[in-house]
């Protein structure tokens, strides 16, 4: 099962690139990207060391239908997808903050909560919080957006001082935030699934507000089953989950947090398969369709031909 780890393009017109995490971008001109789902994984800010076959391809075709999905309530970045891994899309210059909302306290929320935090980016929390609980209302809690190493929780009220966003920019964003999650929420319930929290990235140009990178994908989402949540919840008991998540406990289970000193365990092939059908899993649960393998005998050239015709046009 071939990985695609490493894109090394050059694109008709390309003035730029950026390899992050998991997306490679390619700036084409100086208004356009091409984004490159690459088949990378990573998990407490750190790049694993194998691929999984197909995780570019679900993250691509789960993000591009939510663009297609939300464009109603702003604009997006995407023009169009001329390869199953790839976007093409207008290039914003984006804000320094990710908005990070959360439905219910769970992952690192739960963890520090656990440790005794009772805030969460200047967000008071009450006493007697339990894992996997329904927040009233769902709580916006932005990080930085770090190039290298670790976003950090901060405050809206240090966003503004910090001159990271403007005030009514801010304002605008958080606006967009609860917009976005209430339709991800109802489209989730459709499938059985419920949205447990996310995280949205916005830019701007010419001035206008447009949502960027991916949405509601398992990478930057976490969802629960419904059937079997207030059962799960009562009894104390983990909730039946599609996010990232299963990769991190594993991580966790075989000592690696992403701290100095600590060693990733060996990734083999059938581990990497299973990561890869759970993958496959996630998109046919939160897309509600059959995944089709996009053949990935020759994905480099594939990749190269598709959106070399598309910029060609």
């Amino acid at each position: 099962m071939e990985a695609l780890t490493k894109t090394n393009y050059n694109f008709p017109n390309q003035t730029n690139v950026y390899h992050g995490k998991v997306r490679d971008v390619y700036t084409i001109g100086e208004d356009t990207l091409v984004m490159i789902a690459t088949d990378r994984i990573s998990a407490f800010d750190i790049v694993l060391p194998k691929g999984i076959p197909y995780k570019g391809q679900v993250l691509n075709q789960i993000a591009s239908q939510f663009l297609d999905a939300t464009s109603d309530i702003l604009p997006n970045w995407k023009l169009g997808s001329p390869d199953p891994m790839v976007t093409v899309g207008h290039r914003c210059d984006p804000f320094k903050v990710e908005m990070v909302i959360r439905g219910y306290i769970t992952g690192s929320a739960w963890r520090d909560y656990k440790k005794g935090a009772r805030a969460i980016c200047g967000i008071p929390l009450a006493e007697g919080l339990r894992e996997n609980q329904k927040f009233e209302t769902p709580l916006i809690t932005p990080t930085t957006k770090a190039d290298e190493g670790h976003d950090e929780n901060i405050s809206k009220e240090e966003i503004i001082a910090q001159g990271l966003v403007s005030k009514d920019d801010y304002e605008q964003l958080e606006k967009y935030t609860f917009e976005l999650f209430k339709r991800g929420t109802e489209m989730a319930a459709q499938k059985g699934l419920i949205l447990v929290d996310t995280k949205y990235e916005f830019g701007k140009k010419d001035g206008k507000i447009y949502l960027i990178d991916e949405i509601h994908t398992p990478d930057s989402s976490r969802y629960f089953y419904s059937d079997g949540y207030l059962e799960r919840f009562e009894k104390g008991d983990e909730q039946k989950q599609l996010s990232k998540e299963f990769v991190r406990k594993w991580l966790m289970d075989n000592g690696f947090q992403g701290q100095e000193g600590q060693e990733i365990p060996e990734m083999t092939d059938e581990y990497c398969r299973s990561v890869s059908d759970r993958y496959i899993e996630l998109y046919e649960k939160i897309v509600g369709e059959k995944f089709n393998k996009a053949d990935a005998e020759n994905l480099i050239e594939r990749i190269e031909v598709n959106v070399t015709k598309y910029l060609e046009r």
